[in-house]
């Protein structure tokens, strides 16, 4: 899609996060109490159905009580079709009630079933309406207090099991935002509660209307290297402080990657490789770091800050078992010299077991 087709009455000066909540309805997505549509829409047809087969059957009860232009008695469908012509205000006049008993049943009866056709007839139309401006109302909301949340652009494979592991990990789903230009992959991020903008992450637009001004990580998740380093380069420039952690599938992009900007570079290629060479051997190997990796079960890697009676104590002698420590924004690992006492400025990352 053209860049201009996202700009009103053609101006170009105007960015997506100067528009208002009414323009970015099919851009940004809040997450909503889930429901199903298709259910909603058969339940209110049954609804309209026994409707006109209750006032159909009152209409039959009585059906001595009524006049057809034909001067023939009514017949069941003649009721049916008596029923849907009031119910819908149609009322061609071919048939009319003319005892009062009739009449009685068409003011008691038949108009309270005609204004509750009417109610659930418009009320998909009103429904709609009153969406759209709900989430505008909530794409206002959002946007006024998003605050170190986690932008995830791409959202495929890596994207999605980057997810799982933030959300295994404790990370709310309305503290995740999905960057994606695939309106399927929006949907199954939409469908885990996720907040989505469909649009390109290379283009500082889209980012920052998924607030990357104010996040406090990025994962780059794309399925290209390229795309990858301009993703990047993007997402520095708005966000200069954000912890930007991308993935790229060759390891020669690596320096691409960390002359953009990037905090942390993962190659998918070369790490899928070594656990294939080390499982051709010692397949446990791989499962205890399959295990290290899910936060859901088991053990898990994770990071904390050292306790005040931890300090000046050497990594090795603390109550968990630490793998390193991460001193000035470095990661010094465990026997260095440089970590024989923690310092309390220090952020320690050790094996957790999942439950403490």
């Amino acid at each position: 899609m053209a860049r201009g087709s996202w700009r009103r009455h053609g101006s170009l000066d105007e960015t997506l996060t100067a528009q208002r909540g009414y323009d970015l309805v099919r851009v940004l997505r809040i997450p909503e109490g889930r429901s199903n549509p298709a259910r909603t829409v058969y339940r209110r047809v049954l609804i309209a159905l026994a409707a006109l087969l209750a006032g159909a059957f009152f209409v039959y009860i009585d059906r001595g009580g009524y006049q057809d232009v034909r001067g023939e008695p009514l017949t069941f469908l003649d009721c049916l079709y008596y029923s849907a012509v009031t119910l819908s205000t149609t009322g061609y006049g071919d048939i009319t009630p003319i005892s009062e008993y009739a009449r009685l049943i068409n003011v008691l009866v038949i108009t309270p079933l005609r204004i509750a056709f009417l109610i659930l007839l418009v009320g998909t139309t009103i429904e709609a309406f009153t969406e759209t401006s709900r989430q505008v109302l909530k794409i206002q909301r959002w946007r006024k207090r998003v605050r170190n949340h986690t932008i995830v652009t791409g959202y495929g494979t890596k994207g999605k099991t980057a997810v799982a592991a933030m959300r295994g990990d404790g990370i709310a789903a309305g503290d995740i935002v999905v960057v994606d230009p695939d309106q399927a992959a929006l949907d199954r991020a939409a469908g885990e509660g996720l907040v989505t903008v469909r649009g390109d992450a290379t283009k500082s637009d889209f980012l920052r209307l998924a607030g990357a001004q104010h996040a406090a990580s990025i994962v780059v998740a794309t399925g290209r290297d390229d795309t990858a380093v301009l993703v990047t380069l993007t997402a520095r420039e708005i966000a200069p402080t954000a912890k930007i952690v991308a993935s790229i599938q060759e390891a020669e992009n690596q320096h691409l990657l960390r002359q953009s900007g990037a905090d942390s570079v993962v190659v998918s290629s070369e790490t899928a490789g070594r656990l294939l060479g080390i499982a051709t051997t010692t397949p446990s190997v791989v499962e205890m770091i399959e295990d290290l990796l899910t936060p859901e079960a088991g053990f898990a890697i994770a990071e904390r800050e050292v306790e005040q009676g931890e300090v000046g104590g050497a990594p090795r002698h603390l109550r968990d078992i630490v793998l390193g420590v991460v001193r000035d924004g470095q990661l010094l690992r465990v026997g260095t010299p440089e970590v024989d006492a923690v310092e309390a400025s220090d952020r320690l990352l050790y094996v957790r077991s999942v439950g403490k």
